[in-house]
């Protein structure tokens, strides 16, 4: 007679027998009612009184879809985000909300749509690390009541309308060109500065002129491959003549004994 409840009893006292993994925390609900928190490992429940709600506390990769929405400049864009969120309070995170996973999607749907409504286009797309680690602290404030913590959030993707993408496009060009415009005149500049100084020079020296201009006959010449018939200046001749009589008298005058 006693067999048959020993059974039950081995029964329903094995059934109570549960495996939490490591990344795992377990609640109890007594007959409704939070009782506490069990850790990884084996623990045992009373049968058909406990109530054993798992609870994953790693860090969930959420993908919050594209959300349509205006710049404060006007701009139509879509946005996708990456939020990055783990339970670091496993009791509040059943109790105190109805599933978590979407209350923190939902979260970060209306905060995402809020931040960027209060920034540029140019903000959104040049300044996203800071935009993110915005949006990141908006959402934690709103989740942390939750037991839920945001690890990090990622703006993924922005999409704008190929109308605003010509004009940036264009912009962009307009920008080049202009740069490359103004490098160009600074070169002119320097180099009708360079030009002056040296007219200045040469002006001063008059034999550097017809220097300079039998050196651009000879490379002209040379490049075109031809003979070029040079008229001396008078001032020219005189003066290497005078040169090679001084050379000249020197020569001789060495030469007595």
């Amino acid at each position: 007679m006693l067999f048959f409840p020993l059974v039950v009893l081995i029964v329903l006292a094995i059934s109570g027998l549960r495996v939490l993994q490591q990344f795992q925390r377990g609640l109890v609900f007594r007959l409704g009612r939070y009782h506490g928190t069990r850790g990884p490992g084996l623990t045992w429940i009373v049968p058909v009184v406990d109530r054993l709600q798992v609870v994953d506390i790693r860090v969930v990769t959420q993908d919050i879809e594209p959300q349509e929405t205006m710049t404060n400049d006007n701009v139509p864009v879509k946005v996708r985000a990456v939020v990055w969120y783990k339970v670091i309070n496993p009791e509040n995170a059943i109790i105190q909300v109805a599933r978590f996973e979407d209350a923190v999607r939902q979260t970060a749907l209306t905060v995402l749509r809020s931040v960027i409504g209060q920034h540029s286009l140019d903000e959104l797309l040049k300044e996203q690390e800071k935009l993110s680690s915005m949006l990141g602290e908006v959402i934690d404030k709103v989740t942390e009541p939750w037991g839920v913590a945001v690890e990090r959030v990622q703006i993924k993707d922005v999409e704008i309308p190929q109308s605003m993408q010509r004009a940036m496009a264009q912009e962009a060009e307009a920008h080049r060109e202009k740069r490359a415009r103004i490098i160009k005149a600074e070169a002119e500049y320097e180099a009708a500065m360079k030009l002056t100084e040296a007219a200045t020079k040469m002006a001063q020296t008059p034999m550097a002129i017809e220097l300079r201009r039998m050196q651009m006959l000879t490379e002209v010449g040379a490049e075109q491959n031809t003979m070029t018939i040079v008229m001396m200046p008078s001032e020219f001749v005189s003066a290497a003549t005078a040169v090679v009589k001084l050379a000249d008298h020197a020569t001789s005058g060495g030469a007595k004994p």
